[in-house]
Parts: C-alpha cells; sequence; structure tokens
C-alpha cells in the first residue's frame, strides 16, 4: 500500500476512533449544573439553614404572644402528730395524713415593651432574608466551580485528542525512518531519534490520562455522586463575548450577594440598636389564671378546704438606673451601624477593583483565542508540508520533530486560550450574581 494511502488510513481511523468516543453520552454542562444543585453537600447544607431561619420567622419566637402553662401539685405526707390548743388541751394521732392538690391554668402576656418585640420579628425577618443571599452565593460559588472543573475536563479533552494525533504522526516518522534505514537511505540514529520522540509523545499521553481521569474523580466529587461514574463532557467550549463592564458594575451594585448580605446585616444591626433603646421605656404585662386548690388533713381545726376561681393582674417595670448602661449601649450600637457601613463601602470597592482586573483580562483571554487559532491554523499548514518533505527526504529530523511539537503546542494554546476566557467569563458573572448556563 502506497505511504499517503496508509496514512489517509490512520488519520481515518484516529477520527473514526474521536468520533465513536464522542457519539458515548455526553454530560452537558447544564445537566452537570442540575446535579450540582440537588446533589452538593455544600447546598444541602445552606438550604436548610435558610429553612431554619424561615421557621425562625414567628411573632411567638419575637414575644409578641401570649405564654399559657398549665400546672399542677399533688403532695402527700403520713405524720405522728401531736397539736396543743388554747383551751390546754391536748390532741395526738399516728399515721396522720395529709393531702394538698393544686392545678390550674395561667397566662402571662407581655403587652408593652417599648416596641422591641416589634423590632425582634422585623429582625427574624431580616435574618432570613440574610439566610437568602448567604444561600445564593454557596450556590453561585459551588456552581462556578463545577462548571470550572467542567471546563477544565473539556480542555484536558482537547488536548488528549491533540496528544493522539501527534502519536499517530511520531508513529508514522518512525515507519518512515524505518523503511529508509532498510533501504539504505538513512542510519540507525534516525530510527533510533524516531522511536525515541514516539515514546515521549506516549508518556505525555499517558500523564495527560491521568489528570483527565483524577479531573473526572473531581468533578464527580462535587456533584456527589458516585465517584467512579464515567462520563464524557461536551468536545468545544463557546465563551460568551458580549459582556460589558458597566452592565457587570450595576449588577455587582445591585445583585452580589455578599454586598446583600452585608446591607442586610446592617439593618439587623438598626433593629439590634431599637431592641437597646426599647428598655428606655416601661415594660407593661398582664396576667390572668384559673386555679383549682384542695387540702385534706387528719388533724387540726379545719380537716378539708377547697378553693377555686380566676385570678388577673396587671403590672409595669421601668429601669430607672442601670449604672449608666443603657447610654452605653447605645453608643455601642450606633458604633456597629457606622461599622457596616464602612464594611460595605470598603466591600463595594474591593468588588468593582476585582470586577475590573477580571475584565481586562477576559477581554485578554478572548483576543488570544482568534490569535491562537490562527496560530494553529498556521501550525497545521505547515507541519503538513513538514511531513510531506520528510517523507521524500529533505529535511532533517530535527525541523521535522520541531514542527510537530510547534503544532501540538499551538493546539494545547489554543485550547488553553479559550478554557481561560471561559473562566474569565465565569467569574465576571460570579461577581454580577447573574451566573447562568
Amino acid at each position: 500500500m502506497p505511504y499517503r494511502n496508509r496514512s489517509l488510513l490512520s488519520v481515518f481511523v484516529v477520527f473514526s476512533c474521536i468520533a465513536l468516543g464522542f457519539s458515548q453520552e455526553i454530560l452537558t454542562v447544564e445537566e452537570t449544573v442540575k446535579l450540582a444543585l440537588k446533589n452538593n453537600y455544600e447546598i444541602i447544607i445552606a438550604s436548610n439553614d435558610l429553612k431554619i431561619d424561615e421557621y425562625g420567622v414567628s411573632p411567638g419566637l419575637a414575644g409578641m404572644l401570649p405564654s399559657v402553662e398549665a400546672s399542677i401539685s399533688d403532695n402527700n405526707s403520713i405524720q405522728n402528730l401531736s397539736q396543743t390548743r388554747l383551751d390546754g388541751t391536748v390532741a395526738e394521732q399516728d399515721n396522720a395524713k395529709n393531702n394538698s392538690l393544686n392545678y390550674g391554668v395561667a397566662l402571662d402576656w407581655t403587652l408593652f415593651d417599648g416596641f422591641g418585640m416589634f423590632a425582634n420579628y422585623e429582625q427574624l425577618k431580616e435574618n432570613k432574608k440574610l439566610g437568602d443571599a448567604e444561600l445564593k452565593q454557596v450556590i453561585l460559588s459551588t456552581v462556578g466551580d463545577v462548571m470550572v472543573t467542567y471546563y477544565d475536563l473539556v480542555q484536558q479533552q482537547q488536548q488528549l485528542t491533540a496528544l493522539d494525533s501527534t502519536i499517530q504522526i511520531s508513529k508514522q516518522r518512525v515507519e518512515l525512518a524505518q523503511n529508509r534505514f532498510t533501504i539504505g537511505k538513512a542510519s540507525k540514529l534516525e530510527v533510533l531519534n524516531a522511536q525515541v520522540d514516539l515514546n515521549t509523545d506516549l508518556t505525555l499521553m499517558k500523564r495527560q490520562k491521568e489528570l483527565y481521569a483524577n479531573t473526572k474523580i473531581k468533578l464527580n466529587q462535587q456533584l456527589a455522586r458516585d465517584l467512579d461514574t464515567d462520563f464524557k463532557v461536551a468536545p468545544e467550549i463557546f465563551v460568551d463575548e458580549t459582556l460589558l463592564l458597566p452592565d457587570l458594575e450595576t449588577m455587582v451594585v445591585n445583585e452580589n450577594p455578599q454586598l446583600l448580605a452585608m446591607e442586610i446585616n446592617k439593618r439587623i444591626a438598626e433593629l439590634e440598636l431599637k431592641q437597646i433603646k426599647a428598655a428606655r421605656y416601661p415594660n407593661i404585662y398582664a396576667t390572668t389564671g384559673y386555679n383549682f386548690g384542695k387540702s385534706e388533713s387528719s388533724l387540726g381545726f379545719n380537716t378539708s378546704s377547697k378553693s377555686r376561681g380566676f385570678s388577673y393582674g396587671f403590672g409595669a417595670t421601668l429601669n430607672l438606673f442601670d449604672g449608666f448602661n443603657q447610654n452605653r449601649n447605645e453608643k455601642i450600637g450606633k458604633l456597629d451601624i457606622e461599622n457596616t457601613e464602612i464594611e460595605i463601602a470598603q466591600q463595594k470597592q474591593e468588588l468593582l477593583a476585582l470586577l475590573g482586573s477580571t475584565y481586562q483580562t477576559y477581554l485578554t483571554n478572548i483576543s488570544l483565542i482568534e490569535l491562537e487559532g490562527n496560530n494553529e491554523a498556521i501550525a497545521k499548514e505547515n507541519l503538513d508540508i513538514t511531513v510531506e518533505k520528510y517523507r521524500i527526504g529533505i529535511i532533517p529530523t530535527i525541523e521535522f520533530r520541531t514542527a510537530q511539537l510547534n503544532y501540538i503546542n499551538a493546539k494545547v494554546r489554543f485550547s488553553n486560550a479559550k478554557f481561560q476566557a471561559k473562566v474569565s467569563e465565569i467569574v465576571l458573572k460570579q461577581l454580577a450574581g447573574n451566573l447562568s448556563v
């Protein structure tokens, strides 16, 4: 079979294997994100924390509702009694039985506490909002990590394809060198060099397969599923090149979950100050209840007695002096609010600075995609010409290997440029609080 036909057959076999691999079921990035939202441990924990905050939004927990308590007590005794009465007579009885039974229902209700209960109820609502923001932050962080790992696998899969292509070329080179040696047109050194380069490519392939397998384990771990689950990822990376910095800055200010959480914490600090100020007002409460009492005695003037009926009352307390603690606590509360305002301004500046630098990286990576894509095409054309020249024996081995390495490096750089651009896109959308697939 002529060499050109053998070469075409080899290329056809390589691409047939690749097509067969990609014909298998592919795990899309959308499916990956859905699995992460369903199974990831950190997301589940954050979701449960939010449910706890939701259960906490209750007027009863805020102290706005009355408390009702039922009680019962039954006391008994057996004693040897001796009583001396006013008239001088003495009454004695051994094993005298005494019994006292009391039961009833009591209601206590704080009617006014300086509006502290209302501030407390609003704080419980803010805690729920804080849980929402924290859950959103966990989701953004987890989904971002999962997507980066996913596209890292896409990049590694592309590198495996590139390495597989170069191995086929190296095998052809060994075969050519062996044929040239057989007919006396090349030295044994040329055959050995070709074999060494082939072994180098095979070693690189093994290392790349190891990295690919480890990254698949990492993604399975992030998806909280069987670590041995096998899958393939999409063959290509598509980058959103339409992101604009002004739009992203607006979303950071309005939707970033870290900023939202800090704004909520400021509101909570304001409500805590209201609760502190409530101590300046009187605390008014009401009590009522229904009680039943019964007592029996074997010895005494009254051998039994019973009582039943309602009880009710009102009360109020007012702090007149507590060692200036009230003033001190209010000043501390105001400083806490001031600190949260400063922290919000600081965090906003840090996020916008990070957004700006990441956006510049994003623009650079997008420009590198076009550059490296053109470079790959040039390297491929150069390799094709070099292979043909080597086949007819008009270029040395080192020039062939250089063209081969230039091609594989160009493919790797092109794949890496797309991956880095995608990572920049994911980070920008994370900062903007608007990461979706």
